[in-house]
């Protein structure tokens, strides 16, 4: 079982590998396989240059699938990814926790700006990977796109999962 997302300043999350209680103190079972394809929403990023490269993202909007996440997926297509909107600006972590892929972890401002990247996450790694700040939303890439493509802190992020989700 993994903590997929963990705001920084709520507290430590507790695991375990089989159960784990959630807050209305119920259990839930392990995950133990990837989530069925989510809901998915055009995206695009936006380079200093004006360069425009466009992706197609699942949205990641209960707790339960943004816990999950990637987890288990053998392999993502280049222009796709997941995207995760928090409900309130957080200063976010992740782990790669049963994620078999490296990924790019995007970490995206209030005002949609880049604000930080993990680049090429180490699959199975239990690291903390942190926004190292307030962020509105993170974006998981292919590990290596944000490289490839030139992708940097401060471009900008458009997506219309950004005004369906407040």
């Amino acid at each position: 079982m993994r903590c997929r997302i963990m705001p920084l300043l709520a507290g430590v999350c507790l695991l375990s590998s089989f159960v784990v209680a959630t807050g209305e103190g119920r259990a839930e079972e392990a995950i133990t396989q990837a989530q069925p394809e989510l809901a998915k929403a055009p995206l695009t990023i936006v380079g200093h240059d004006g360069t425009r490269h466009s992706f197609t993202v699942e949205l990641a909007k209960t707790p339960r699938q943004q816990e999950i996440g990637e987890m288990f997926r053998k392999n993502i297509a280049p222009d796709h990814g997941m995207l995760f909107v928090w409900p309130y600006p957080q200063e976010s972590a992740m782990w790669m926790r049963n994620t078999f892929v490296p990924l790019d972890i995007v970490f995206i401002d209030t005002d949609h700006r880049i604000h930080a990247i993990e680049e090429n996450a180490v699959p199975l790694s239990e690291g903390i990977l942190s926004s190292h700040g307030v962020v509105g939303s993170v974006l998981e890439l292919p590990g290596g796109t944000t490289e490839r493509l030139g992708i940097v802190v401060g471009d900008r992020v458009e997506s219309s999962a950004f005004a369906a989700a407040h």
